[in-house]
């Protein structure tokens, strides 16, 4: 038995399939209705947990209450530091690629606000930061004790939405018994036993890209990074959110979309938003680290890794087990 939900969130959509046969239902629940019901009830708890915690866009959470201590160093919730900690962790797995430290950065671009609120300039001025290639490194993070530079500002976007994934896919597996597949714009995480159809994912960014489904084994997890979704123009030129840490400026859109299968949902959009940044060199990066799907500006789709090949042509729909 299968049921699912789907919702407005952080300005995406959030989808929860929950599944499970009768004899595995938890007490007080009468039906698959009743078990999804129950799963976006702890889906919405735990999801404005993490909103209160790291959303930069909301001025009463934590990173933005604690702001102005960050540069001597302050103590912060046991959530936030789980949440710093996996950016830092990302941003070390990619050397660097995925620093969680450039929210400043961003600012400045104009991605100062809810991307649904950022509106076209074409007149004002790009302003672009200086920035060094080493940002992250100069993040302290000891125990539940932070400190970051005063010339730096965190955005834990990158990398908060995948943990979110993880964790919340994990919680109702674990208080519910039930397999659990759960979407936050595109950071796809499972957990829970095999259902008995498996879980299968379409990968596909916005309706006319290249499409293919792929079936992804339970406890593994798919997450995708895309240069044309929050995009906004300022000096005549169009951004993206994905910045390189050695220009403080939007990475070269070598890929419209990159998509990566791993174990972990937060592991799988490192990889991702790295292989963005990266361009051209991406392909041979991601080789031997995972399962990854790129899709280059002329609509190619591109494997390595051990995804699944695609038929031609590229915009046809096939269908393959992929495991992170």
């Amino acid at each position: 038995m299968r049921a699912s939900s789907l919702w407005g969130l952080w300005s995406t959509e959030a989808t929860l399939v929950v599944d499970s046969d009768a004899e595995r239902l938890p007490r007080g629940i009468r039906d698959v209705d009743d078990l999804r019901d129950a799963a976006v009830e702890i889906a919405d708890r735990e999801l404005a947990l993490v909103d209160a915690a790291v959303n930069r866009f909301r001025g009463d959470s934590e990173i933005n209450r604690i702001a102005s201590d960050l540069p001597r160093g302050v103590s912060i919730s046991a959530l936030l530091t789980e949440y710093v900690g996996a950016a830092l962790d990302a941003a070390r797995l990619t050397e660097g690629a995925v620093d969680p430290t450039l929210g400043r950065h961003l600012s400045a671009l104009g991605y100062d606000r809810d991307i649904a609120l950022v509106l076209d300039d074409d007149d004002r001025p790009v302003r672009a930061v200086a920035t060094d290639v080493a940002g992250w490194q100069r993040v302290e993070l000891r125990g539940r004790r932070l400190r970051v530079p005063a010339d730096r500002t965190l955005d834990l976007g990158a990398t908060a939405k995948a943990l979110a994934a993880d964790r919340v896919a994990a919680t109702i597996a674990a208080r519910l018994d039930c397999s659990v597949l759960l979407s936050l714009g595109g950071d796809v995480s499972t957990a829970g036993p095999e259902p008995r159809d498996g879980w299968h994912v379409r990968v596909q960014d916005l309706p006319d890209e290249p499409a293919t489904t792929v079936r992804v084994a339970a406890g593994h997890a798919v997450a995708t990074s895309s240069t044309l979704r929050r995009r906004w123009r300022r000096g005549g030129e169009t951004m993206h959110h994905i910045l390189d840490p050695r220009t403080g400026l939007p990475a070269d859109p070598v890929w419209r979309t990159v998509t990566v299968a791993a174990s972990r949902c937060v592991l799988a959009n490192a990889y991702a938003t790295a292989a963005i940044v990266r361009g051209a060199s991406a392909l041979e990066w991601l080789a031997d680290r995972a399962p990854a799907r790129l899709v280059d500006q002329q609509c190619r789709v591109h494997t390595v890794g051990g995804w699944p090949a695609e038929p031609v042509p590229a915009h046809a729909t096939g269908e393959a087990m992929i495991r992170g």
